[in-house]
């Protein structure tokens, strides 16, 4: 069923494995599993995620934080409180952190996170890996951020198909694809690992469009992907659309074969467990590391303001704190049979191998 090498899998055998179900769906995902092992090895890698601000400029038609929900009550986590969680990461070995947070471009925002950063590396004696998850931004700024301690960077398409995209954001120059496209671009040019993802299971979209964002990750040549089942939310534009869904375990199944083709198509990369998994099957996460993810985000958000950062409807985890949320993290690794990375950044494998293969050429080129 699957080729001798997977990295060279078609547009039509990449729809047709999507499409499966019942002992051949079993046997594709146990040769993700197995794909992942011997590339990435059965470590998990933690990035302890803050969701620092859900102040956001944008109207994304999915989102529950967009700018035009005036239900949301907008919060501004202090530096603090920040800080505090990240010493917390770093004090239990997590090695990483993921800031996010509503997409804004303004000096002050960008002089902030900038800060931040520089905070994170001093305390934490320089060991903590950071990822930011931020939105688009100059490549002056990806910069500026790089240089102050950022490493990886996820921004997400949500989908690489230009009407697909327009029918889940509004069509103007705020919400342009174009601009998702050079954000990207400029993100490899500044340094990162570069992370992006999509929604799986949106109204309107196919097989084919799924396909082609695996195709697309391929293409740009992606370090790390955080991608999981739509979960519609009341107060978006697209909730008017949730007759046309696939039923919330069909998202999910899809979602798992998502991961297990992508780890096939792209053996060494970092995959994320997205917590909208958990959303719908309380093992959500461990299932997606049995079958291809390797890294996992615990929420380290201060609990006064998780519940106001729900992207979707029933996010889990609002109530446990840091610690709970860890212990509970411990338990489901090891449920699922793998270990956890701790004091490890787990940095793609992808990225410095290609890192490897960029200096090797450039010394061959120069002889």
């Amino acid at each position: 069923m699957f080729a001798a090498h997977s990295k060279a899998l078609e547009r039509q055998e990449i729809i047709q494995l999507l499409k499966l179900k019942g002992t051949e769906r079993t046997a594709l995902l146990q040769r993700a599993r197995e794909v992942k092992i011997k590339e990435v090895g059965n470590k998990v890698y933690f990035r302890g995620l803050i969701e620092f601000s859900n102040v956001c400029s944008k109207d994304c038609l999915y989102c529950g934080i967009r700018k035009g929900n005036e239900k949301v009550l907008r919060y501004d986590a202090k530096d603090d409180e920040i800080l505090n969680a990240c010493r917390f990461a770093w004090e239990n070995r997590f090695a990483s952190v993921v800031l996010q947070s509503g997409e804004l471009s303004s000096p002050a925002f960008v002089k902030r996170v900038d800060d931040l950063l520089k905070k994170i590396k001093q305390l934490s004696n320089n060991e903590l890996g950071i990822t930011l998850s931020c939105g688009e931004q100059s490549l002056e700024t990806y910069r500026r951020w790089f240089e102050s301690g950022a490493h990886r960077y996820l921004l997400r398409i949500e989908s690489s198909t230009r009407e697909l995209y327009y029918k889940i954001h509004p069509e103007n120059d705020h919400h342009s694809f174009e601009k998702r496209l050079e954000a990207l671009a400029s993100l490899k040019q500044a340094g990162y690992q570069v992370g992006t993802g999509v929604m799986i299971g949106l109204p309107f979209q196919t097989y084919e469009h799924l396909a082609d964002d695996l195709l697309f990750f391929k293409k740009i040549d992606i370090d790390m992907c955080g991608m999981g089942p739509y979960i519609e939310h009341a107060d978006t534009p697209l909730y008017e659309h949730r007759h046309v869904l696939m039923s919330k375990q069909e998202r999910f199944d899809l979602a798992l074969n998502m991961v297990a083709v992508l780890r096939l198509l792209m053996p060494d990369i970092n995959i994320a467990a997205a917590t909208a998994l958990q959303a719908i099957d309380p093992a959500g996460r461990e299932k997606a590391l049995a079958v291809g993810a390797n890294v996992i985000m615990p929420n380290l958000t201060p609990c006064e303001y998780r519940e106001e950062y729900q992207l979707y409807e029933n996010k889990p985890c609002l109530d446990e704190d840091a610690e709970l949320c860890r212990n509970c993290l411990e338990a489901r690794i090891s449920l699922a049979g793998a270990e956890i990375g701790y004091g490890e950044w787990g940095d793609s494998k992808h990225f410095h191998q290609r890192n490897k293969t960029n200096i090797i050429l450039r010394n061959h080129q120069q002889k």
